[in-house]
């Protein structure tokens, strides 16, 4: 049997799926609210996926898939729906996982982040960092910070993408969307070229090295609004991380720049809504004060959970203090609460004593 990539795209948007995946000895298959749920099709065959993937992918980037194993790219199916694509390679055969890009843009209120980020982004200057597992709602987020300055200020924005997802129209601001490997080789690269292009705001789709996160702090020092994201899972973890990516003898410059520099931390996961259908986002927010600044500096960043716990007037909040809040209002079932948390016997204390 013949399979019809835009009937699974169709497929995909009807179900309102997160990813589709692509891969020999399995029926494609959605991840539906966080699960996987195999399509009513026989298993695929090794010309299955090599017909889906030819009918999407650019003779260049089959080309790049051959020489490294694999390609990133965005596709647009019609005017229904945006993908980010991922083609590989694997055991010889191909696959391809697509992820469904929103085409609304959500705003503050839907995502559920506080106004405190929404204040910052009008800051002149300084470092917002979004981080989590991938999956986690990251590229949304940032999504809809980016489209809040557009509307709100009148300034230019790069954003340095690898792809491009959301498409942002100008409105009040200047939106210069540039992707690596077509408007620009690298996100270093990107960035160090951005400084010269008059921004106000520069988004950094994933600070991967060194030297794009060297060039992600120098802008944020030299009077730009700088927006980018980690895969790490809290505030104190992406800190540590940043500065074990830099050789010891430039580590206590870094911890300096970094606690002068950084403005917010938002850490997010998404959970499964209580009644089974959309998800929810849980955050850990992390905003600059010099108590922070000052645990950054002299490597104790072990204690800034505690200044979270503490940090409320500033618009700080423990991850687990969110759990327990959605769980509360009965947004997510208690056993996710429980295993979501990053201390869970206390979580289980909470939920039982209903404090």
């Amino acid at each position: 049997m013949s399979v019809d990539i835009g009937e699974l795209l169709q497929l995909c948007v009807n179900h309102n799926a997160s990813d589709l995946h692509i891969t020999v000895g399995k029926p494609p298959t959605l991840r539906i609210d966080g699960a996987l749920m195999s399509m009513n099709y026989d298993p695929l065959k090794h010309e299955d996926t090599e017909q889906l993937m030819k009918s999407i992918t650019s003779t260049e980037n089959q080309r790049r898939v051959q020489e490294i194993g694999g390609v990133d790219f965005g596709f647009a199916f019609e005017k229904i729906a945006r993908f980010r694509v991922s083609v590989y390679k694997q055991k010889g055969h191909y696959g391809l996982t697509l992820r469904l890009i929103p085409t609304r843009l959500l705003t503050f209120d839907e995502i559920g982040l506080p106004k405190i980020i929404r204040d910052l982004l009008y800051r002149p200057r300084g470092l917002i960092l979004v981080t989590g597992p991938t999956g986690s709602g990251k590229t949304t987020t940032l999504a809809t910070m980016t489209d809040f300055v557009n509307t709100e200020r009148d300034c230019h924005i790069i954003t340095i993408e690898d792809p491009v997802e959301y498409y942002h129209t100008h409105k009040k601001g200047i939106v210069t969307q540039r992707e690596i490997g077509i408007d620009v080789p690298s996100f270093s690269e990107g960035l160090v070229r951005g400084l010269r292009q008059d921004p106000d705001l520069i988004l950094v789709g994933e600070m991967r090295d060194l030297t794009t996160i060297e060039a992600a702090i120098l802008a944020a020092e030299t009077g730009h609004l700088v927006l980018a994201t980690l895969h790490t899972t809290s505030a104190a973890a992406t800190v540590d991380r940043i500065i074990d990516v830099f050789p010891p003898n430039q580590q206590e410059q870094i911890r300096t720049q970094l606690s002068t520099s950084i403005l917010a931390i938002v850490s997010q996961q998404l959970i499964v809504r209580s009644t089974g259908r959309g998800r929810v986002a849980a955050f850990e927010i992390m905003v600059s004060t010099p108590s922070i600044q000052n645990l950054i500096r002299e490597k104790k960043t072990f204690r800034i959970t505690s200044d979270l716990q503490t940090g409320a007037k500033y618009g700080m909040k423990p991850f687990d203090n969110s759990l327990f809040d959605l769980y509360s209002a009965g947004h997510i079932r208690q056993e996710d609460a429980v295993a979501k948390a990053f201390d869970q016997d206390m979580m289980q204390r909470k939920i039982q004593e209903g404090v």
